[in-house]
C-alpha cells in the first residue's frame, strides 16, 4: 500500500519515475512535474487556434477545481458563469486527444454531455492540486474531499491501460457506480473505495437490478471473494 501511495504522488511520467528511483526525493519529482504542467500550457498556445487558447486554458484550470467538488459529473457552467457545451466542448476534446484527461460517459445514456473527467496521471494531478507527498502518503484529513476523485483517476488509468472503455452508472434514484466495463460480452461493475469501508449500497442496487455474473470492489483490503463480489486491493487495480 505504501508503494501504491508513492505512485499516486509520483505518477507515471518517465522523467518523474526516473528521478524518484534515483533519489527518492519528492521535491525533485515535483519540480519536474511543474515543468511538465508548464509545457502543457505552452502546448495549448502552440497547437490551438488563437480564439481557442483562452477557452482551453480555462477548461484546464476548471478540471482540478471540479475534481474537488462532491458532484461527479463535469459541468461546463463551472468553467465560467454561463458556460455551455457549445463554447467549451472543443477545449475538452483537445485535452482528451492530447492524453491529458479522459472522459468517462454514463453507461447506456445518450446525453453526450453527461460525463466525468479523469486526469491521466495521478502525480500531475497532485502537482496541479499542490498536494505534497506527506499529505498523500498518510492520507491526511485535508484530503477527505479530494482523495476519492484522485483514486478514481488512478483506477481509470489502470483500466484504460488494460484496454477497457470505462463508463459510470447512475440509477434513476441517484445511486451511482464508479466504473462499468465490458468483458467477454458481460457487464462488470467496479466499485472503488479509498478506505477500508467495504459496504456499498450502490453496488447492491446494481447487482439486484442487473444480476451480473460478479462485481469487483477495489479497497485497501486484501484479495477475497464473497457473495458474488471480488475484493481486490487498490494497488492491484492493474490486474483487472
Amino acid at each position: 500500500m505504501m508503494f501504491y501511495r508513492q505512485y499516486l504522488v509520483v505518477g507515471g511520467m518517465p522523467a518523474c519515475v526516473s528521478f524518484f528511483c534515483q533519489t527518492k526525493d519528492y521535491i525533485l519529482v515535483r519540480q519536474d512535474q511543474d515543468i511538465i504542467l508548464a509545457s502543457y500550457l505552452n502546448d495549448m498556445s502552440k497547437y490551438n487556434r488563437a480564439n481557442e487558447i483562452k477557452k482551453t486554458r480555462l477548461a484546464y484550470g476548471s478540471i482540478t477545481v471540479q475534481l474537488s467538488k462532491k458532484n461527479t459529473r463535469f459541468q461546463y457552467k463551472l468553467i465560467k458563469k454561463g458556460g455551455r457545451a457549445s463554447e467549451f466542448e472543443n477545449a475538452i476534446e483537445w485535452h482528451c486527444l492530447s492524453g491529458i484527461v479522459s472522459r468517462r460517459y454514463r453507461e447506456n445514456y445518450r446525453d453526450m454531455d453527461a460525463f466525468n473527467i479523469d486526469v491521466s496521471d495521478s502525480g500531475l494531478l497532485c502537482a496541479k492540486k499542490n498536494l505534497w507527498a506527506n499529505v498523500v502518503l498518510h492520507m491526511d484529513e485535508e484530503l477527505n474531499d479530494f482523495k476519492g476523485r484522485m483514486v478514481e483517476a488512478y483506477v481509470n488509468t489502470k483500466l484504460t491501460m488494460n484496454g477497457y472503455k470505462t463508463y459510470y452508472w447512475k440509477s434513476p434514484c441517484g445511486v451511482e457506480i464508479d466504473f462499468v466495463i465490458h468483458r467477454d460480452g458481460k457487464l462488470i461493475t467496479i466499485e472503488m473505495k479509498s478506505a477500508d469501508n467495504a459496504r456499498s449500497q450502490s453496488l447492491k442496487v446494481f447487482m439486484d437490478t442487473y444480476r451480473p455474473a460478479y462485481a469487483i470492489k477495489l479497497l485497501t483490503k486484501n484479495f477475497g471473494f464473497d457473495d458474488g463480489k471480488k475484493t481486490i486491493p487498490l494497488y492491484a487495480a492493474f490486474c483487472i
